[in-house]
């Protein structure tokens, strides 16, 4: 297929750049995935489309505030997005003061390359690019400061709270005044550098009326890298490949998603990053096992999904994975005339946006 075959025409201003006041408050369109009939709710009728015995899947990652301003020793501005942890290659000598090494986007690109140093904070945190990736990200090594305390990773992690900033996707021009509201309210397991925006719309409030209808609401970790945000180079989109992200299947979530296979339940998926989890490990049966490791799955029409029945999603860029994704189960032609009726219903898209869900 062409990448073209999945572009829209999307309005600017309906690029939501700041979140909704209240998190349930946000559109809902459905779309029946056989028909391509579409229906209009609001995220808190959710549980009224929910089913005793339905299995619902969320991604519990927490977003790392990933993103660093500091500058060149040359006193210019630098901008760096921790992506995944990299170590050192195998017999590079260990650096003194204690060092965490990652890779990284970096900007300027020009002004970022091997060698360069570069200092955040008052000092305390200071970093040397080490190395450049394949696809031309850097990696940086970080040295934390004598006296700083930041000798292992969950103290490097408390500094990078202290001075890190939300990596938020470049089509978000405003600043977030509450960076809790880039989190979703039962994240957990830090170690993303985006949110698994689809879970957005949940508040704790109607995640316990969603468990009191005897929905099994399980969880999975993906932690997601700007990687998922990659445009789609290749004209051929058989011929796009995927970056790796590093997931965790539970055994009490594995139990409950074959429950529900078992008793013809359905297994409903919240955002990309949980069906991709799934149908990674799924057997031909839907089953699922625990585990956890790497994904590269590149799910697009023509797919046969083994795990989920159902997603909960948002509306994605024009030509990504994820519209590629979300075409696979509800079809092209019904995803791009559901996302004309949005545009025409002046849905908000992207992360801080209205959902959708295919059933």
């Amino acid at each position: 297929m062409q990448k073209s075959d999945f572009h829209f025409d999307l309005p600017e201003e309906l690029i939501a750049q700041t979140p909704i006041e209240r998190r349930e408050q946000s559109r809902l369109l459905c779309i029946d995935r056989s028909s391509g009939e579409l229906e209009h709710r609001h995220f808190f009728e959710l549980p009224d489309l929910l089913r005793e015995g339905d299995c619902l899947v969320l991604n519990d990652s927490r977003v790392m505030p990933a993103r660093l301003l500091g500058k060149r020793e040359t006193g210019g501005a630098a901008e760096i997005v921790l992506l995944q942890e990299a170590p050192d290659p195998a017999g590079t000598d260990a650096p003194t003061p204690p060092s965490i090494q990652w890779e990284c986007l970096v900007r300027p690109g020009k002004k970022i390359r091997v060698g360069t140093k570069l200092t955040f904070g008052d000092g305390e945190l200071t970093a040397t690019v080490t190395g450049e990736t394949d696809g031309g990200n850097r990696r940086i090594r970080f040295d934390c400061a004598p006296g700083s305390g930041a000798t292992t990773g969950g103290e490097f992690s408390e500094m990078l709270e202290r001075l890190g900033k939300m990596p938020l996707p470049p089509y978000i021009h405003e600043e977030l005044k509450d960076n809790e509201r880039y989190q979703t309210v039962y994240s957990r397991a830090t170690g993303s550098a985006a949110a698994p925006t689809a879970g957005l719309h949940f508040t704790q409030g109607l995640l316990d009326e969603i468990s009191a209808r005897g929905v099994n609401i399980s969880y999975v970790t993906l932690h997601v890298g700007l990687g998922t945000f990659r445009p789609v180079k290749a004209k051929q989109i058989e011929n796009h490949k995927m970056h790796a992200e590093y997931f965790i299947i539970p055994e009490e979530t594995a139990t409950a998603v074959n429950a529900a296979k078992a008793n013809n339940k359905r297994v409903i998926a919240v955002g990309t990053t949980s069906c991709r989890t799934l149908e990674s490990c799924a057997d031909g049966a839907g089953r699922v096992s625990p585990f956890s490791g790497f994904t590269e799955i590149f799910i697009y029409p023509g797919y046969k999904f083994k795990c989920i029945d159902s997603l909960i999603t948002n509306f994605h860029l024009p030509e990504s994975t994820l519209i590629m994704l979300v075409s696979a189960l509800a079809g092209r032609e019904n995803i791009l005339a559901a996302y004309n009726e949005a545009i025409k219903k002046r849905y908000r898209f992207f992360s801080f946006g209205d959902a959708m869900m295919i059933r």
